[in-house]
């Protein structure tokens, strides 16, 4: 039977999703079918037969090994491991400081060590909050600032950890809002938040996010009975799932039978 064929008989169906294994875990969403299509294009398999002929024209040997796969990261969530007899919780952390002038710190309870955090964490919060890059600082592995997290391991960090990130600094941008509606004289739910400044639909107000930063902080014309001074947020999240990342690969090989040299 053809390999790509048999790999076929045995994938989930894009219409199965979710889809219950017998192990606890579910798989929430996957279309293996159009990963493998897309595999078979990419390497011209179709052209594969071809191929090793014209290489036993020249006495070599070629083979096509055809794998596909689907890993289980982001390990979650804690009630699970925990039937499992895990004895710590899966859940990341993450604080979100932003300074009066503006700048952000992230204090996360991921580690980095070779991940590239530095890089990843600051792209996701400056989108959220409309900032250069370098105006977010992060901070790991130092458990006397940040709060308790559970580290690096099993592909988790930007799908656990980054999503603490994500939550903590929501809490701040809806605080901001609130901050910027007093400033602006407006509605809460009127006020938009785009590029690094606030507005209020219809009307020409806006204010950007530095001044309401300072606002916070230097609390003159501020609703202090109602918000708090301030820019600093705590998330921690504990997923419902792991996630479930899959792929297909190929890889053809030709040998040379006389010298082993391996041509991939």
């Amino acid at each position: 039977i053809d390999p790509v064929e048999i790999r076929r008989r045995n994938f989930i169906p894009a219409d199965a999703f979710p889809y219950q294994t017998p192990v606890a875990v579910a798989y929430d969403t996957g279309d293996y079918h159009a990963t493998m299509d897309r595999l078979v294009e990419m390497a011209d398999l179709a052209g594969f037969a071809g191929r090793r002929a014209e290489s036993a024209k020249r006495g070599k040997l070629r083979g096509l090994g055809i794998c596909a796969y689907i890993e289980a990261c982001g390990i979650a969530p804690s009630n699970l491991v925990g039937q499992l007899g895990a004895r710590a919780g899966l859940y990341e952390s993450a604080t979100v400081r932003v300074n009066a002038a503006g700048g952000i710190v992230v204090m996360t309870g991921s580690h980095s060590h070779g991940q590239g955090h530095e890089t990843t964490f600051p792209q996701v919060i400056a989108e959220m909050f409309g900032c250069p890059e370098a105006n977010v600082d992060i901070v790991h592995g130092d458990t006397g600032r940040g709060p308790m997290g559970m580290g690096t391991y099993g592909s988790r960090s930007i799908a656990v950890g980054g999503a603490a990130m994500v939550r903590a600094a929501e809490k701040i941008i809806a605080k901001v809002k609130r901050i910027a509606s007093h400033l602006m004289e407006a509605a809460v739910e009127d006020v938009e938040f785009k590029n690094g400044v606030f507005s209020v639909a219809g009307t020409d107000k806006s204010v950007d996010f530095g001044s309401v930063a300072l606002a916070a902080y230097v609390p003159h014309n501020y609703p202090l009975e109602s918000i708090e001074p301030g820019l600093e947020e705590t998330a921690f999240y504990d997923p419902s799932n792991f996630t479930y990342p899959s792929g297909a690969y190929a890889a053809e090989v030709e040998v040379d039978p006389e010298t082993g040299v391996v041509t991939l």
